[in-house]
């Protein structure tokens, strides 16, 4: 592991610990005790009686910390061959661009108003609000923020792997034949 790997585990140490400090919590509102109303981020020791943990968003923030971490093991690898391209691999701007839309989907997530929650099993939302400027009596709606994260995830994978380098992952029948040769040497 290299130093700007190790600074990048730091981070994503840094960024759990105050995830866990800080999680997201819902509140039940006194007109309707029956449906929690996301209340917002609060210092976990001073909750009340009436806040309930997000477990489901908590879940899925430390998830994009999780995937942002490696993204970033990945993208600060050593690798053979960097001192003459010095330039931005298209798998390694795939990450960057994945790592950015995932914290844009955290800070921007899907909200829909507490009196349109209904027994349905397809979500509603309203819109896309910024997560620190919530909306009165709006919840989010976390199978449509799943599905945003898992979509993202999904392509950005795809992606990585249509962009590889081809120089280096293909290999002759030749090459391939030795290489098994000296794993079975090796093997017994």
């Amino acid at each position: 592991m290299n130093r700007n790997q190790a600074i990048a585990l730091a981070v994503a140490a840094a960024n759990i610990i105050l995830i866990m400090l800080f999680p997201p919590f819902d509140t039940y509102s006194l007109v309707k005790s029956q449906i929690p109303v996301f209340g917002g981020f609060y210092f976990y020791p001073q909750r009340d009686e009436f806040m309930v943990l997000n477990s489901s968003l908590l879940f899925l923030e430390l998830f994009v910390v999780a995937i942002n971490a490696g993204i970033a093991l990945l993208l600060f690898g050593d690798r053979q061959g960097t001192s003459e391209r010095r330039h931005v691999s298209l798998q390694k701007a795939t990450l960057i661009l994945v790592a950015v839309n995932l914290v844009v989907i955290l800070l921007f997530p899907p909200f829909e108003s507490v009196f349109t929650i209904s027994k349905a099993s397809i979500p509603t939302f309203e819109g896309f609000y910024f997560i620190f400027a919530r909306q009165k009596n709006h919840v989010i709606v976390t199978a449509v923020l799943y599905l945003e994260v898992f979509f993202v995830l999904i392509n950005g994978a795809i992606f990585w792997l249509i962009f590889r380098d081809r120089d280096e992952a293909e290999q002759t029948p030749e090459e391939a034949a030795r290489l098994m040769m000296a794993l079975r040497k090796r093997g017994g």
